[in-house]
């Protein structure tokens, strides 16, 4: 096991800052969605992601805490911009599952998820070079490195079933 240097866990807390920047959007756009599909066969699903993502990103944060980084507040802010723009949901204006902005909707949670699997990745990665994080060891990141494929999986399998009606007039 090596201890990162000060700089190196800078540079850490700057990448975890930014998926939790990603992360708090996320959440809100994730709800957004669930709100969508309510009533449809896919509202549960949805919602479920949903509870999944912000259960994550208060892991992230914990993380962060645990390892005495407080994040910063112009970035929370940011973060805070963004919600309220997911709020408004711009990718689907009409707030419906059927059309265009519906299709980019979806793609951008199945993106927004597969950024997080990344994240996973990383963090598994730089385990391996001797790296340790407060909540998390190998076995927790895979957890959530193979969650994150299934909740890709999910979401692509709702745009798969739904997109022949989602274009029709």
């Amino acid at each position: 096991m090596r201890t990162p240097t000060k700089e190196e866990r800078q540079w850490l807390f700057r990448y975890l800052e930014d998926h939790l920047l990603g992360a708090t959007s996320g959440v809100r756009l994730f709800k957004e969605a669930a709100d969508t599909w309510k009533g449809t066969p896919h509202g549960e699903t949805l919602t479920h992601l949903h509870e999944e993502i912000a259960g994550e990103r208060s892991e992230l944060l914990a993380s962060l805490e645990a390892q005495g980084h407080t994040p910063n507040a112009a970035k929370m802010l940011l973060a805070q911009a963004g919600a309220a723009v997911a709020r408004i949901n711009p990718l689907n204006m009409r707030g419906g599952e059927n059309g265009p902005g519906a299709q980019l909707e979806l793609e951008a949670l199945q993106s927004l998820v597969r950024g997080k699997e990344a994240l996973w990745e990383t963090l598994l990665a730089l385990l391996d070079d001797g790296w340790s994080f407060p909540n998390y060891d190998r076995e927790r990141l895979s957890h959530l490195a193979e969650r994150a494929r299934g909740q890709q999986q999910e979401i692509a399998a709702i745009m798969c079933s739904t997109a022949a009606e989602r274009f029709r007039a």
